[in-house]
């Protein structure tokens, strides 16, 4: 956002109508974010301001543009003006550039110019954020799934599965969940397919019918290269709570949930899906509350393209269900990528929010990219979009969003205003700090292995012990001291039911405890019964 300027956008230019007119197509009169001002005719215009409204939040977005142009810092923009309304925010950190949210920025010449040429009174300013970590690794508190929750076809996606071997996993968690085997992690998924492709599991295996030994065979040596990468502490518990995710910091702020990626860049498919159960999770758990006056969360789904690359058409039917139907919950999701080709038409065409920065042509493979955006905008005559999207500069972008009354605004050259949190990493021993005093580290800082199909299965092949010898009778205490112990345990029980409300106490705490929910969550498994899945193949959590 403080790069280079655009050589064709001077400074403070003279009134221009144009710009006026295309700012006013921005009005609004409730709660807006403020993206910066209308460049046109030379320059930007710090009195015509370009805006969304909060209420088109959940009307979701794209933030597209090549490596450098400014993406991040938008993001990073956007996520700071939705916080400080009250609405949380998750956004995806891939190379730890977000981590700078936490502490207020540094001002100078260059943030002083931006804020006179946008009309911004810029304030140094930190914001609340929450640091996870995709199963631990990295600095934040541990981010985890249940096999059971993540589900087979996000997991088939992960193993980059094809739609028959897709189909099959779903047979071997339908089996597991009739069999009474947990699966709450990857050891759990591993031990019931070696389980079924061995000597015991033969009968089992043949009762399923589409599933055949090679098939089987394939699907657990691609789990066992998983576990080699170490996509094992992925998976297992505690597992993630939804609502841990739509937090308010004391001073009414939304809390932003920084996932740290960049431990797990060279895992794309495996982060870039878990990133989808997180949502999946939101959808399944939230309930419907049609259109607000704002959001209840916004999700930044960083690196977009890999979610959709290699993906079967099942998969992406259920993406496009679910960013088509979590709207109704009150939830925002913005993709950023660097091309909007990198998404299927399908998605793209809910996407209302558009900031389009800058577009390089370097190829013909390039030219025909270009060509197939500015056919996605509304028709303009106040720019040459084909020219416009080459010639931005660092931190301008083509916007269109959607107006208060869901018609998509004018087109607008953009120069956006400056984040006022750091735009560069947050110090790592600060961060650390952070991170060790979050109230969320006593919940899911330690991993937890409870008993599941690992232990069941092994119990099952396990050499059953030798017949124990028959215990002797007891010797009965005389009548007098029967009459005596008898009087005792009635004497405890009085007691303890005296001492009822400590009782109930501790029962509440144990009950409302994230370990016995997640218990209560995966007892359908351990009882035999098949578990409800939703859109995306999670499990249902609706109850």
């Amino acid at each position: 956002m403080t790069g280079p300027q655009s050589p064709t956008a001077p400074a403070a230019p003279a009134p221009d109508d144009a710009a006026t007119r295309i700012a006013a197509g921005y009005g609004a009169s409730g709660a807006a974010l403020a993206l910066g001002a209308v460049v046109h005719g030379g320059g930007p215009h710090p009195d015509a301001q370009v805006r969304v409204p909060l209420a088109m939040l959940n009307r979701h977005g794209l933030i597209a543009g090549a490596t450098g142009t400014g993406k991040t810092k938008t993001l990073q923009l956007l996520a700071e003006q939705l916080s400080a309304a009250g609405v949380p925010v998750v956004v995806a950190d891939v190379k730890g550039d977000l981590s700078g949210l936490a502490q207020p920025g540094a001002g100078g010449d260059r943030i002083t110019g931006r804020a006179a040429q946008t009309g911004d009174d810029w304030t140094a300013t930190g914001f609340p954020v929450e640091f996870l970590a995709l199963g631990g690794l990295g600095s934040g508190v541990p981010v985890r799934a249940t096999m059971t929750a993540f589900g087979p076809t996000l997991l088939a996606k992960v193993l980059d599965l094809n739609p028959t071997q897709e189909s099959s996993l779903a047979l071997v968690f339908h089996y597991a969940d009739r069999a009474g085997l947990p699966l709450l992690d990857l050891k759990d998924l591993r031990s019931v397919l070696t389980w079924l492709t061995g000597d015991e599991g033969k009968a089992d295996l043949a009762g399923l019918g589409g599933l055949s030994p090679a098939t089987a065979g394939v699907i657990l040596r691609d789990l066992i290269s998983l576990e080699d990468m170490g996509g094992d502490v992925f998976f297992g518990e505690p597992e993630w709570e939804p609502a841990d995710l739509m937090r308010s910091a004391p001073d009414g702020r939304g809390v932003i949930s920084a996932i740290e990626l960049s431990a797990v860049q060279d895992r794309p498919a495996l982060f870039s899906t878990f990133l989808l159960w997180l949502l999946a999770e939101l959808f399944e758990d939230l309930p419907e509350v049609g259109d607000l006056d704002r959001p209840k969360l916004v999700f930044f789904f960083d690196e977009a393209h890999l979610l959709f690359t290699g993906a079967s058409k099942a998969f992406l039917t259920s993406v496009t269900q679910t960013v088509r139907l979590i709207r109704s919950k009150g939830v925002g999701i913005f993709f950023v990528t660097q091309n909007p080709g990198d998404l299927p038409g399908e998605v793209l065409g809910q996407l209302g929010n558009r900031v389009q920065h800058a577009l390089r042509t370097f190829t013909p493979e390039d030219a025909k990219a270009l060509a197939k955006t500015v056919s996605t905008f509304p028709r303009t005559q106040d720019y040459d979009l084909e020219e416009a999207l080459t010639s931005l500069g660092i931190g301008e972008a083509m916007v269109t969003v959607l107006s208060e009354r869901g018609a998509p605004t004018p087109v607008a050259w953009t120069m956006l205003r400056s984040p006022r949190s750091l735009m560069a990493q947050l110090d790592p021993a600060e961060q650390q700090r952070q991170v060790a005093a979050s109230p969320l580290q006593a919940r899911y800082g330690a991993p937890v292995d409870r008993e599941s199909a690992y232990e069941r299965l092994a119990a099952r092949l396990a050499p059953a012990p030798s017949p124990a010898a028959p215990a002797a009778p007891a010797e009965q205490p005389p009548p007098e001291q029967q009459d005596h112990h008898t009087d005792d345990r009635t004497d405890d029980r009085t007691d303890d039911h005296r001492d009822g409300g400590g009782a109930g106490e501790a029962v509440a705490k144990v009950l409302g405890s994230p370990a016995f929910r997640a218990f209560a969550r995966s007892a359908a498994s351990a009882l035999g019964r098949e578990v409800t899945r939703g859109i995306l193949g999670t499990r249902s959590r609706r109850r």
